[in-house]
């Protein structure tokens, strides 16, 4: 009874951590949590407002998308410390649609993406991002490292008569002043203090300097008015039919992911440097849900954003405060603050940018490049090249993905191999060690001598898996022959599902039932 009593509150222990939104047994820096929040929402904001008028959204769409998916993450989502808002990631997928069909087109396929994630979630598909190898989470970081910074570039240019410029004179000169005093804040002030994050110390300094001298800069207010009213409800105008959904799937599954894909691959990064583990199906659902939101609350869709994800850790974040800190902050800039953010000079911005670019590059990896396989240099390489020109990261991620199963496959076929042997009854023993699968099936066929074997064989798969179909086939090819010279084979150590599908052979296949393993797959 006792036993049972105890299993029975250990379940419902279980099941109230699996539905606690918070960790209240964490020790919370609220000083820290706050501080890292205004800092954050001081850097999403110009990020937002860009990628939302280089998608051709109102700027007020890219605000409302950071508010929502940061609010949202940040309070359900799959770990403390992650920062979600309108990512570019995401709004590059959707520029197409915008361009051929209009922003109510956009919202729906952002609805139905958060529609997409929230089942991948439910059916717990987010565990598959641990298949992402080193390699490629190498180049995928070194590539966005890049991607951040030459963003960084384009507040270096001005529109002059309709063209866009660099600058040039005095306005250059300026600029790149601020930003190298901004970057040399955020280096220096730690050896003073970490009570304050570095980089939020940077934006007010420089801010204060441009206010107090009256310097002409560019500001925030440049970019786009980030003044607003609350996120309005609002039903995507668009026809409900077939049609629509054929237009709106396919943009609604890639926008989802690549969602996922950046989000989960920036909590294993999140994972490494804080030395705990999120949980990958929570995330998928926490972000499907605020896609959904922002679906039918002027939004245009988000993920977790991997710069502001740094600038938060660095802030000395580890809470999910910050997160809901930011996404508040936001919210209340749009309804109030906008004078004062406008005013805000992007050369402060542009400096915390370039600061997290440079931290976020894997350095080390050059360090260790002379020890890697060389194909896993190859794929790093090649992961970071798509990242940089394309700015597509679930299609970096995917090819990296598809090349090292590849080299995986390759180097495994090599490895399969055979020992064998004549015992005192005259039966030809074939020990085969390594995996059959579709890349080994051709040198374990190789193994055999048919013609001069004897009348009785065993083949022994206890140092052995059967993999696949193909490996199934080529057992199938191998008695088949051996059965047109009327030899009998013996498959011993097999596993049931495979001896299930060895029908073809049944004539000939004697299996040793009785030592056949059972095989587990680890979830």
């Amino acid at each position: 009874m006792c036993s049972a009593f105890k299993h029975y509150f250990l379940h419902l222990y279980g099941m109230k951590k699996a539905f606690q939104l918070f960790d209240f047994s964490q020790k919370v820096n609220y000083k820290n949590e706050i501080l890292a929040g205004l800092t954050v929402a001081m850097t999403m904001i110009p990020e937002s407002l860009s990628f939302a008028i280089l998608a051709g959204f109102p700027p007020l769409v890219g605000l409302y998308a950071a508010f929502i998916a940061g609010l949202v993450t940040a309070i359900f989502g799959g770990r403390p410390g992650m920062i979600s808002g309108g990512a570019g990631a995401t709004v590059i997928v959707l520029i197409a649609l915008m361009k051929s069909h209009g922003i109510e087109y956009v919202f729906a396929a952002v609805a139905l993406g958060g529609v997409v994630q929230i089942c991948i979630g439910l059916f717990k598909l987010g565990k598959f991002i641990r298949l992402v190898p080193q390699p490629v989470m190498f180049g995928f970081v070194n590539g966005l490292a890049v991607v951040i910074f030459m963003s960084q570039l384009e507040q270096f240019k001005t529109v002059v008569n309709g063209q866009v410029s660099w600058l040039q004179g005095t306005p250059l000169y300026i600029m790149l002043g601020l930003v190298a005093l901004t970057i040399a804040i955020v280096l220096i002030f730690p050896k003073i203090t970490k009570a304050v994050p570095a980089s939020l110390v940077a934006i007010m300094v420089v801010f204060a300097l441009v206010i107090v001298f009256n310097i002409e800069t560019k500001t925030v207010e440049d970019i786009a008015s980030v003044q607003g009213g609350f996120p309005p409800f609002h039903i995507p105008n668009i026809p409900f039919s077939f049609e629509t959904l054929k237009v709106i799937f396919p943009y609604s599954v890639i926008v989802a992911a690549v969602g996922l894909t950046e989000g989960l691959l920036t909590l294993n990064l999140v994972d490494e440097i804080t030395g705990t583990r999120g949980n990958s199906n929570r995330e998928c659902i926490a972000q499907g849900s605020s896609n959904i939101l922002n679906g039918f609350f002027y939004g245009m869709g988000g993920c977790p954003m991997i710069a502001q994800t740094l600038v938060n850790l660095g802030a000395g974040s580890r809470a999910r405060l910050s997160g809901i800190i930011a996404a508040l902050t936001i919210l209340l800039i749009i309804l109030f603050g906008a004078p004062v953010i406008g005013k805000l000079p992007m050369a402060a911005l542009v400096g915390v940018m370039m600061m997290v670019a440079i931290t976020t590059f894997e350095w080390a990896s050059f360090r260790i490049i002379n020890k890697m396989p060389k194909h896993d240099i190859l794929v790093g390489i090649l992961v970071a090249v798509i990242t940089i020109v394309l700015h597509n990261l679930a299609l970096a991620v995917l090819i990296g993905v598809i090349i090292s199963a590849l080299v995986f496959a390759w180097e495994s076929a090599k490895r399969i191999r055979a020992r064998h042997y004549i015992d005192e009854n005259g039966i030809k023993h074939y020990e085969i060690y390594g995996p059959l699968f579709f890349g080994s099936t051709t040198t374990f066929l190789e193994k055999f001598d048919i013609q001069n074997d004897p009348n009785h064989i065993i083949i022994d798969f206890k140092e052995s898996r059967v993999s696949d179909m193909s490996a199934i086939e080529a057992l199938n090819n191998i008695t088949k022959k051996y059965n047109q010279l009327n030899k009998t084979v013996e498959l011993q150590h097999l596993s049931a599902d495979c001896r299930q599908l060895l029908k073809n052979a049944d004539a000939v296949i004697n299996v040793n039932v009785i030592e056949d393993p059972t095989y587990k797959v680890v979830s």
